[in-house]
């Protein structure tokens, strides 16, 4: 049935395919379906199958931010990477959900449109970062979107404004209610000397792969900060850097990181991440709250 269905709208779709390469920490969860709509219109008619048809499903950017805990989906991940067109009008850019957010960055800073600098080195998609209100250098997302559209739960498309999408640390109206799904984004930027942005960039680009483990697979950070403290420090001062659950590992290069040796499954990311929220709670007081998002 689901076959047929797919067929008639001519999308790209997969069966019982490895999400290794969909998923930044490159573990090797299987799933039932995967499909790519091509255009909104796809995705709103996969959705009422899905829902018609009593399957589960995640829709994804580019796996930057979740853990998938099993070693199988029993249901559909849904990829928006063909959402990834762009208009710029002076300095206003509108691009689509599955456009990269590192490439968009580097793109407009070349162009002298400031604003987006901090998202260089951010490895998301744009309509899952704005979703996650992500963030870097005391910057973030809800200071440069103007507008976001959605496909609400009703399946209608509609268009919402900055001061609806009830932006806070990490966190928006799209982690709260995940029935709304972002299509396209139209940011506000500001005109400033491309060189000088692209400069930054750069500079930024170095202290990250000094700092970070980025020749490792990994999710980004692991945890928010904590209102006045750093979760990485906390993390290193108990002693976890290293420290590793099956192919999971605390990072030695930066301890709010976890990384992936080689072989980690998502159970053991979350096992390790429960290890660390343990160690973190009994030392300090602190609960950490995770960043990432787990996939049952």
């Amino acid at each position: 049935m689901i076959r047929d269905f797919i067929k008639n709208l001519d999308i790209e779709f997969y069966e019982n395919i490895s999400l290794r390469k969909y998923n930044t920490y490159r573990l090797d969860t299987i799933v039932k379906y995967l499909v790519f709509p091509n255009n909104k219109e796809d995705l709103r008619e996969v959705l009422k199958f899905l829902k018609s048809n009593d399957i589960k499903y995640v829709v994804l950017g580019n796996g930057s931010n979740v853990i998938f805990k099993n070693d199988y989906y029993d249901g559909m991940v849904i990829l928006l990477n063909k959402f990834n067109s762009i208009v710029v009008d002076g300095d206003i850019v509108e691009v689509g959900a599955g456009y990269s957010l590192p490439k968009l960055a580097l793109e407009v800073s070349k162009m002298g449109l400031g604003g987006l600098e901090f998202a260089a080195g951010i490895p998301g998609l744009v309509g899952a970062s704005v979703a996650m209100n992500a963030g870097a250098y005391n910057s973030s997302m809800e200071e440069v979107v103007e507008s976001v559209l959605v496909l609400d739960e009703e399946y209608n498309f509609v268009v919402l404004k900055k001061d609806e999408l009830d932006f806070s640390y990490r966190s928006s109206l799209f982690k709260k209610n995940k029935n709304y799904i972002i299509i396209s984004v139209v940011m506000k930027l500001e005109n400033s000397d491309s060189l000088e942005l692209v400069d930054k960039i750069n500079k930024r680009r170095i202290k990250r792969v000094e700092s970070q483990p980025l020749d490792m697979p990994s999710a980004g950070s692991v945890f928010r900060n904590p209102d006045g403290m750093y979760a990485g420090e906390l993390i290193e001062k108990c002693g976890l850097k290293g420290c590793s659950v099956g192919g999971a590992s605390v990072s030695l290069k930066h301890a709010n990181f976890i990384v992936n040796n080689g072989n980690a499954k998502g159970s053991d990311i979350v096992s390790l991440i429960k290890k660390i929220q343990d160690e973190v709670m009994d030392k300090y007081g602190v609960l950490l709250i995770l960043e990432q998002i787990i996939i049952d």
